[in-house]
């Protein structure tokens, strides 16, 4: 017969689940492209109605102060078939040291991706021959609708994204 102690069992009990339990953080996940057109070529495969691509870098201030309206978006349109991907200019040499664990630490939910062409002459004015280079940029695709859209600049408010991706959808 087996007999319980219940002081025992209940310091058993006790540890067990006040064990702090050792858990790894999870890396960001991200592709890296080597050249534009796999860039392109990802966006081309997109099913989603609307598409937002912003290109950003985190030693960009205004670009890292606008992400979190990226984010917002992805949570709220995402049953309405929008899809955020974030292009990062980064230093592909930075991917480890500086954007992942910027990423991991924001714990980003848009799909994220490494530009690491680094001929931006040849594909910047591809992207839209106005284009000076200078980030934060966004484009906005509507396929369904034939719509296409560029901003340039940071938006300063969740508001100010929200108005402008609502033409397209």
């Amino acid at each position: 017969m087996m007999r319980f102690n219940l002081y025992s069992d209940f310091l058993a009990c006790f540890f067990i689940l006040c064990t702090p339990v050792m858990v790894e953080a999870q890396k960001a996940d991200f592709a890296v492209y080597d050249s534009f057109a796999q860039l392109e070529a990802r966006i081309s495969s997109e099913r989603a109605p609307v598409l937002v691509v912003n290109f950003w870098a985190t030693w960009c201030k205004p670009c890292v102060e606008e992400l979190p309206y990226f984010e917002a978006l992805q949570r709220k349109y995402k049953s309405r078939k929008v899809k955020v991907i974030l292009v990062s200019l980064d230093f592909k040499s930075q991917q480890d040291k500086r954007l992942r664990p910027f990423l991991e630490e924001r714990k980003m939910i848009s799909e994220v991706v490494l530009l690491a062409d680094q001929d931006a002459d040849e594909w910047i004015p591809r992207i839209n021959e106005n284009w000076d280079g200078a980030i934060p940029v966004t484009l906005v695709f509507n396929r369904r609708k034939h719509k296409k859209g560029f901003h340039k600049d940071q938006f300063d408010n969740y508001c100010d994204l929200e108005c402008y991706i609502k033409q397209f959808l």
